[in-house]
C-alpha cells in the first residue's frame, strides 16, 4: 500500500525477506548492495527491490561511494509499528490482569 507517495510502513516489514535485510543494516553502520545480497538466495536485482520498498517507507537510507551504493538502516518509521504494540500489549496486560483477579476469587 503506498499512502501519500511513500510506502506503509507495514507493508514494507510484511515481507520475511525486507525484516532480514533491515536486521543485516541494524547490526552494521551500512552496508553495500553485494554485502547484503550474499545473505539471499536471489539475485541482486531482487534485493534491489526490496531495498526500493523499504527506501520507500523510509526505512532505509542509501548513498553513493564511487560505483558503490551503501544503505543504513532508518528505524525512526519503526515508532509507528512500536506504538501499535504497545497499545495491545497494555490491552492484553490488563486482560491477563483481570484474568487473574476473577480466577483468584472464585479459588476463595
Amino acid at each position: 500500500m503506498i499512502l501519500n507517495g511513500t510506502r506503509d510502513v507495514y507493508d514494507a516489514i510484511a515481507d520475511p525477506t525486507r525484516r532480514k535485510l533491515l536486521r543485516l543494516l541494524a547490526d552494521a553502520e551500512e552496508l553495500p548492495l553485494n554485502k547484503l545480497t550474499v545473505h539471499f538466495q536471489m539475485g541482486r536485482t531482487a534485493v534491489s527491490k526490496h531495498l526500493t520498498i523499504l527506501k520507500d517507507a523510509g526505512l532505509v537510507t542509501h548513498r553513493k561511494v564511487g560505483r558503490e551504493t551503501r544503505y543504513r538502516l532508518n528505524a525512526a518509521p519503526l515508532m509507528e509499528i512500536e506504538d501499535w504494540v504497545s497499545f495491545y500489549k497494555k490491552f492484553w496486560n490488563e486482560r491477563m490482569l483481570l484474568l487473574n483477579q476473577i480466577l483468584q476469587e472464585e479459588q476463595e
